[in-house]
């Protein structure tokens, strides 16, 4: 473990899609921890994480971030591969999952991954540092969160790694506390923070006083919606359809539907993987043989049979951000013979997540109530993270707020650099969230 300094303030924004580390030191500079991966040095690290073993009964190993997506794809082993796993941080349905021959709870899952974080992110990152803060949503995804329990599992996994004095923010302050450097007077602010797996808000009222910059919560709000969301629409305009979702089978004298149910696993690229071992691919297989469509399913099960998912889901996502820079996209996925291909216009994938629209703008809505406030007193507006650059959301606000108090940061380090920050503030503790 490296020897990272008590002067130094850490902020790790842990996201659903992605994970940054930023450090603050003392006269308040700021930079991202960086990883050497395939030549290239990134901020970013990959929220997900492989284990295999390199031989039965050796004990399982564990690598993170773009080194779990690599040891996934090379295929030399037996792999249980976990992403997106944030998700289940709230679930109480959720108890522990099977790896290999030992079963993991969130917070053993959570604390694997950190621990393959701090192993590359170098000497100037520990655990054992005395000043940390770690981000968390507003409200934590799923149908019906408990806040409690994912928090009490947060402190589990950072507990184990030493790091039991971490605390704990809503990631729009930090965010918020990025962005505060940028402004010259006093401002009430909204800050939304678009994640993979949520949408978080919060309003905060600044004002600098004898020099220092002082802050004021007003209010919060957050929903499960988010850039996985928005996937996962073209999933299942795009690609279930073309992977015989919708289609039928022959049941003794009967034409049935293909069982929808199977392509939910669309929903996660990792969970095409473990379709091997559930019996889900071996129903494809005898469903198949009987579908009024064959090729549709034959199709959908290459794509699990050569671990496709991923060239899949990258697709997919190039797909939407192509969408937006440009009124219309050519999407096309091609591999192990299995050819996707469909133009796709912005105004329909607008129409595909304008309910998803019509949720965050409520949402928005119940932030600016529980503030006392109208978008009126709102004088600027910072839009983080990916989604915030889809045209349908920053119309979402621009209608309310008006374009010229838009502003925008870098869509991935803001919230980790507001964190690190908030760790050097005159009091850093009136900002924990339970």
């Amino acid at each position: 473990m490296s020897s990272a300094s008590s002067a130094v303030s850490i902020g790790i924004d842990f996201g659903t899609s992605n994970t940054v580390v930023a450090l603050a030191a003392d006269d308040r500079r700021v930079e991202a921890i960086r990883f050497d991966h395939g030549g290239q040095r990134h901020s970013v690290y990959v929220s997900a994480l492989c284990f295999w073993e390199d031989r039965p009964g050796a004990g399982a190993q564990a690598e993170g971030g773009p080194w779990a997506i690599e040891q996934f794809l090379e295929g030399r082993h037996v792999y249980r591969f976990l992403q997106s796993f944030k998700t289940f941080a709230a679930s109480s349905s959720f108890n522990t999952t099977q790896v290999f021959r030992q079963r993991y709870k969130f917070e053993d899952i959570l604390a694997a991954f950190l621990r393959t974080l701090a192993r590359h992110g170098g000497e100037k990152f520990g655990f054992e540092a005395a000043n940390i803060t770690v981000g968390r949503p507003v409200r934590f995804a799923g149908g019906n969160p408990d806040e409690a329990l994912a928090m009490q599992r947060y402190r589990a996994a950072f507990e184990r790694l030493g790091a039991g004095h971490a605390r704990y923010v809503y990631e729009p302050v930090g965010a918020a506390f990025s962005f505060a450097r940028r402004l010259e007077r006093d401002a009430t602010v909204l800050v939304a923070d678009f994640g993979g797996g949520t949408s978080d808000f919060s309003v905060m009222r600044f004002s600098r006083a004898g020099g220092r910059l002082r802050a004021e919560p007003l209010g919060h709000a957050g929903i499960g919606i988010a850039g996985d969301t928005f996937d996962y629409r073209i999933v299942d305009h795009i690609v279930s359809p073309r992977l015989g979702k919708g289609s039928s089978f022959r049941s003794f004298d009967k034409v049935l539907p293909v069982p929808s149910g199977h392509y939910t696993n669309l929903a996660r690229w990792h969970q095409l993987a473990m379709m091997k071992s559930n019996g889900d691919l071996r129903e494809l297989r005898e469903l198949a043989r009987t579908a009024l469509k064959p090729e549709l399913l034959e199709d959908f099960i290459t794509i699990v049979d050569l671990d496709l998912g991923f060239a899949l889901y990258r697709s997919v996502s190039d797909a939407k951000v192509a969408l937006s820079a440009q009124d219309e996209v050519d999407f096309r996925f091609k591999g192990g013979g299995v050819e996707i291909g469909a133009d796709i216009t912005r105004k329909q994938f607008e129409s595909w997540i304008s309910d998803d629209i019509a949720r965050l703008g409520a949402t928005v809505d119940k932030v600016l109530a529980e503030a006392g406030i109208t978008a009126r007193d709102v004088e600027k507006v910072f839009l983080t993270g990916g989604t915030s650059f889809v045209p349908a959301v920053r119309r979402l606000f621009a209608e309310r707020f008006g374009n010229e108090r838009l502003m925008s940061g870098d869509q991935f380090e803001s919230i980790a650099y507001g964190l690190a920050l908030i760790g050097h503030s005159p009091d850093p503790d009136r900002w924990t969230a339970s």
